[in-house]
């Protein structure tokens, strides 16, 4: 039906007929002349009609927005004064001699150049909303993404390969989404939380080199970097260590990059272990372009007046850290207490903060509540560690270990995100890809009073740390890795344990007996002992690594049909209720909440 794209008419084909399709984006009547902006996934053409062509004027007179259209004309320069260099069709126009009205449309719910509308809006009428050029841009981004990947892997050995979308629940990560077996009464499959098991049999099975771009399912809370369904670019390698694997994996992120949109990154990424990024940064996912650090205090105020700072430091887990801002002075008190507030969403009970003045007047040029509660020596180690500088301000975390990380690292990428920040230079621009590497094993449940995998339960130990599976699992360290982008987590996976035998013993340190650890895993298990290979992977995620690359705010916005973060689905109202005899056919009796 056409010969071209409207956003592929460019000066080369002026003085050719083109015959083009489209929707229209808008429609001018200039007291005899008809313009038409004609868009489509490509781009937007501007179309004229005058009256010498009076059938298609007429026609053109009937259009309104979003009709959608069949214009054929001649392409030809726009007269001088009325290029648009901000389009790349802007140099020209058709004049159009034949249009054919495809569809009507009603007026949309929204103007498709308005950039205020609400979210919920754009979602309950989707459909529409997708036509919008920054959404449209969106999602053929994230298809080169994949495409790029794809490329890569299949030309550096990987082989595609489907694993089940409907599996056996697993006990250990996020909530499973569950499907009733109509066949099985009384028993469900689960959505898969990830491919990990299947991909793993892979290896055992012999294909030495998988990949999947696989949709995933978590019922967990949302964010904005977080759905209850979302896409993984999945990754599974045997005979290859975690160098290997990074080093592989380093060049298909390039590639995407560079492919997509045209952004070189670093020819070798720089690596932090886990301490490290905790103890400098507060996250394990830091973002590097904010040109600020956390400070150690911790062995500095076990003799302070300060009870808030000497009590951190006697708690098992305590930890008291500083965030130096340079020229923070600046900052207005009803900052400062916003950032107060916004430290009690990570469990903070406030915020403490020394304000620099005057270094050369001692005591008296520091400007806090604090200040007389800790002795010389303390202030002189502070000043010295921070190195503060006149009209700074300190910042300090004062907690448990995990609070004051969580409170402190979200601050300084908030100070660091801020108008602030840049006029002080203290964000640059750019990409600042780095990897986490040396994850602890496991983590302490409190609640469930035992350990839980920190990644899963199907990651390897250190070498040098597996005797601590029985001895001190907490001090156990793991061979697993994160890639980190800008601060966000865009790719996580480890060395896979391929021994039975220590699979087991990390069971045993989770308190998974060896009869549970076949109930759930046997098919695992039994796979392990028919000569299992060394094996290693990782899953990128599709959804964060496009909504990076389009600066958009939100993943949601480079997903075709999200949902909100109420797992729900305004367009097509999921999930819904379904009838009676639907339960029936699945063995199932509704039960309301107590409190509906």
């Amino acid at each position: 039906m056409r010969t071209h794209y409207c956003g592929q008419v460019t000066e080369a084909l002026i003085s050719s007929e083109v015959t083009v399709c489209g929707w229209v984006h808008h429609r001018r009547d200039h007291g005899g002349v008809i313009f038409i902006d004609l868009r489509d996934r490509e781009g937007v053409l501007q179309v004229v009609f005058d009256p010498d062509t009076a059938e298609a004027f007429a026609r053109a007179e009937r259009v309104r927005s979003e009709y959608v259209l069949r214009v054929t004309g001649r392409v030809r320069a726009r007269p001088a004064g009325t290029v648009n260099p901000d389009l790349p069709t802007g140099q020209i126009e058709v004049l159009g001699h034949e249009l054919e009205i495809l569809n009507a449309a009603e007026t949309p719910p929204f103007q498709l150049d308005d950039e205020h509308v609400h979210e919920d809006v754009r979602l309950r009428h989707r459909v529409v909303d997708l036509r919008r050029p920054v959404m449209q841009r969106n999602l053929l981004l994230r298809a080169k993404v994949a495409s790029a990947a794809r490329r890569f892997l299949d030309e550096n050995g990987f082989v595609e390969i489907e694993t089940p979308m409907l599996t056996k629940a697993t006990p250990e990560g996020a909530r499973d989404y569950l499907v009733p077996s109509r066949t099985h009464p009384g028993k469900f499959f689960a959505l898969p939380q990830s491919p990990q098991l299947f991909k793993q049999l892979l290896m055992v099975a012999g294909f030495d080199r998988y990949y999947q771009i696989v949709r995933c399912f978590r019922d967990e809370d949302l964010r904005a970097d977080r759905q209850p369904e979302f896409t993984q670019i999945d990754i599974e390698t045997s005979f290859m260590g975690a160098d290997d694997v990074r080093g592989l994996m380093e060049h298909l992120v390039r590639t995407m990059f560079s492919q997509a949109i045209n952004v070189e990154l670093p020819s070798a990424f720089p690596v932090l272990t886990y301490a490290d990024a905790m103890r400098r940064f507060g996250s394990d996912k830091p973002d590097l372009r904010v040109k600020l650090e956390l400070t150690e205090l911790t062995d500095v105020m076990g003799d302070v007046d300060f009870k808030v700072f000497k009590g951190a430091t006697e708690l098992k887990d305590g930890r008291v850290a500083a965030l130096r801002v340079p020229h923070g002075g600046e900052l207005p008190r009803s900052e400062i207490d916003g950032y107060t507030d916004f430290v009690k969403i990570y469990g903070a009970k406030g915020l403490a903060y020394i304000k620099v003045n005057d270094l050369g007047a001692g005591r008296d040029g520091l400007q806090s509540p604090i200040v007389k509660n800790l002795h010389d020596a303390a202030l002189k180690e502070i000043l010295a560690r921070t190195g503060a500088q006149n009209g700074d301000v300190i910042f300090f975390g004062a907690d448990r270990g995990k609070i004051v990380n969580d409170a402190l690292g979200a601050l300084r990428t908030k100070i660091g995100h801020s108008e602030f920040a840049r006029k002080h230079g203290l964000m640059e621009d750019g990409w600042k890809p780095v990897w986490v590497v040396d994850f602890p094993m496991f983590e302490y449940d409190e609640d469930a009073d035992r350990y839980a995998a920190a990644h899963h339960p199907f990651t390897s130990p250190m070498d040098e740390h597996l005797a601590l599976l029985t001895t001190d699992p907490g001090q156990c360290l793991a061979k697993a890795y994160d890639l980190a982008l800008n601060g966000w987590e865009i790719g996580g996976g480890s060395v896979r344990i391929h021994r039975a035998d220590i699979q087991q013993q990390v069971f045993n340190a989770l308190r998974i007996g060896e009869e549970e650890a076949q109930q759930k895993f046997g098919f695992l298990l039994d796979a392990l002992k028919y000569g299992a290979p060394p094996h290693a992977g990782i899953a990128f995620g599709l959804d964060r690594i496009a909504t990076l690359m389009t600066g958009a705010g939100s993943i949601r916005d480079v997903i075709a049909f999200p949902k909100t973060q109420t797992a729900a689905c305004p367009l097509t109202e999921a999930p819904a209720e379904v009838s009676e005899a639907q339960m029936r056919e699945l063995s199932l009796r509704p039960r309301k909440p107590a409190n509906a």
